[in-house]
């Protein structure tokens, strides 16, 4: 007899059921677990890839900071360089479009909003080669304050030194102009053995010594001249003839004006160029004869040179006829 329909064995698969939905259960919930592991190790790790971003963000902003400070920095040392004169400037002009591109390319990385750590270590690199050159300006300068330092105490000794040439010029100078007042003065000559003759000039042209006005047809004046220090070579004296009316007479050839040391203008009537030696006598003649006629009275001579009066001298006509 077949027992397969028998109640109990019926009943044996409903026993194994509730086992299959516990291990189905149990490994639904590992699953989960280890799913939940899972996603708690992946979010634990992004959040440490996040900080390690937001770290290395902050440590490139911090760093960014720290290269725009120490170039900013770099900028107020180069700016004080530019307060000096003009001199230096043209002198380290030079340097000036090698600076501008290293502040160019600096200034082109700071302003990125995401520069990378390699360009901010280039940055690095050109600030310290700006401070390199501003180093080597600030040497420069240096050099050239010292060299300027020692142009101005240079400068001030020769000034020093020129101020008292000039007054040691200025003395010179002066004792040379007195010397030289001294020595034109002392070399004016002296006029002595004046003579003046009234004569009669008959047709064979001998003269005649005359006293009376009417028979006189010049006067002849000589007088020697001499002085112990004056150079060799030729001086110019003037004769002034004074007629009785006190006028000097100026209307004759060759006759016009010089100027006195202590009378200013004067008018003369004759000129004499006249060649010297030192200490010879030199003697010296002039004839005056006026345009129309000797007139009675005193007749006064005056010798002048080198604006002195060195001697005078004086002749009286008589009235007398024609046969006087």
């Amino acid at each position: 007899m077949d027992n397969s329909n028998s109640p109990e064995s019926l009943q044996e698969p409903r026993s194994s059921s509730p086992k299959g939905k516990n291990l189905a259960i149990g490994l639904l919930i590992a699953a989960i677990l280890i799913m939940a592991g899972f996603l708690a190790f992946d979010h634990n790790k992004s959040n440490q890839e996040i900080q390690a971003q937001q770290t290395d963000i902050a440590k490139i902003t911090t760093e960014k900071s720290e290269i725009q400070s120490n170039f900013d920095a770099s900028l107020a040392r180069l700016d004080s360089l530019t307060t000096m004169n003009t001199d230096m400037q043209k002198k380290l002009a030079g340097k000036d479009e090698e600076i501008a591109k290293i502040k160019s390319e600096i200034r082109s990385i700071l302003n990125k909003r995401n520069a990378t750590a390699a360009e901010l270590s280039r940055a690095k690199s050109l600030i310290a080669q700006l401070n390199g050159q501003i180093s080597d300006l600030q040497q420069q300068i240096a050099l050239l304050k010292n060299e300027n330092d020692t142009l101005r105490a240079q400068n001030a000794s020769l000034v020093v030194e020129k101020q008292t040439l000039t007054q040691n010029l200025d003395t010179a100078t002066a004792v040379n102009k007195a010397l030289t007042q001294k020595v034109d003065v002392a070399s004016t000559l002296d006029a002595s053995n004046i003579t003046i003759t009234p004569v009669k000039v008959k047709k064979n042209g001998q003269v005649k010594e005359k006293t009376k006005a009417k028979a006189v047809d010049k006067l002849i004046v000589s007088f020697d001249v001499h002085n112990r220090i004056i150079q060799p070579g030729s001086t110019d004296i003037y004769v002034v003839v004074i007629g009785p009316d006190g006028q000097p007479v100026t209307s004759v050839p060759g006759s016009g004006s010089f100027t006195t040391r202590d009378d200013g203008e004067k008018q003369f009537t004759a000129k004499l160029p006249v060649d010297l030696q030192t200490g010879v006598n030199k003697k010296v003649e002039f004839s005056f004869a006026p345009n129309n006629h000797f007139s009675q009275g005193e007749y006064k001579i005056q010798i002048y040179q080198n604006g002195f009066l060195i001697g005078q001298g004086s002749r009286q006509l008589k009235k007398g006829g024609i046969f006087g």
